[in-house]
């Protein structure tokens, strides 16, 4: 039997990433629709976004876990990621400094005991 890994988000960094796209791009903030329902919240469409970006599948995978229809997932799929690159590619997606390959180098020793990270990435012994 596949047991599929769950993917988990610290709370903060999930809500930054939600505040700097509301902030940012009006697609992300609550609006309401031609009858004046509340539509799908910031949170609602993040949580798509990453969720299909996390597991895959169709596109209407979120019919019911989100109310949210498949053309909407997409285009909750294609803001997310533009926004996510245009908001944090300078720091964050960006190749490292060695100044950052040490520091994750330290962090990784610390914390798990046994040095050389960085060397064991490709899995070649």
């Amino acid at each position: 039997m596949f047991f599929r890994r769950r993917f988990r988000m610290h709370q903060t960094l999930f809500m930054h990433i939600v505040n700097a796209l509301e902030r940012r791009y009006t697609y992300f903030r609550l609006r309401e629709d031609a009858i004046g329902r509340p539509g799908h919240s910031p949170i609602q469409k993040c949580t798509a976004a990453i969720r299909k970006l996390a597991y895959g599948g169709p596109a209407d995978m979120f019919d019911e876990y989100l109310h949210m229809g498949e053309m909407t997932a997409r285009e909750c799929l294609m803001y997310f990621y533009q926004g996510v690159i245009e908001i944090f590619r300078d720091t964050y997606l960006r190749k490292p400094t060695p100044d950052d390959c040490q520091n994750l180098i330290d962090m990784h020793g610390s914390v798990h005991r046994f040095p050389g990270m960085l060397d064991s990435i490709d899995c070649k012994h």
